[in-house]
């Protein structure tokens, strides 16, 4: 069994000459104490840090599938897709999308390839390639697979 022996406190005198005890931690109590809170930070930190990356690839997925939507709803009231990704979308009087969907991490817009009346393809960057189903070019059948992409439906 390992016993830690514990210092006794200095005895100090002050300026009137007495004695008093000098009260504190011991240094191996303060090294322990930092290394508990460095790995509970280490540990908190990275679990933290994969929920958020978690959490804006589940945001870029649910903005593509909106565009999308909104892209086909554009396509059944006009005949044609939106040739814009800024502004809104609107067809007569009813406003299709109001504002494009930008990139929960750098605020950047999607970036959308071929957008013209005839078809489009927009594409996100996922941070987790898990649920990429796409390269940057709207290839679904790439091998390295690194976006979250839609395109035209007719």
């Amino acid at each position: 069994m390992i016993s830690y022996m514990r210092f006794a406190p200095i005895k100090m005198r002050n300026k009137k000459g007495r004695a008093y005890r000098q009260a504190g931690f011991t240094l191996f109590e303060l090294l322990i104490t930092m290394a508990i809170i460095g790995i509970l930070a280490a540990v908190i930190g990275g679990s933290f840090g994969d929920a958020q990356r978690k959490g804006r690839d589940a945001r870029r997925i649910s903005d593509m599938d909106g565009l999308q939507k909104a892209a086909e709803m554009y396509y059944a009231l006009s005949g044609s897709y939106p040739t814009a990704v800024s502004g809104d979308w609107t067809v007569g009087t009813k406003t299709v999308l109001e504002m494009f969907p930008t990139d929960p991490k750098s605020g950047n817009n999607y970036v959308c390839d071929s957008l013209t009346a005839a078809g489009y393809c927009c594409c996100a960057t996922m941070e987790n390639t898990n649920k990429a189903n796409s390269n940057n070019s709207c290839n679904f059948g790439a091998v390295e697979k690194t976006h979250y992409c839609v395109k035209n439906q007719q």
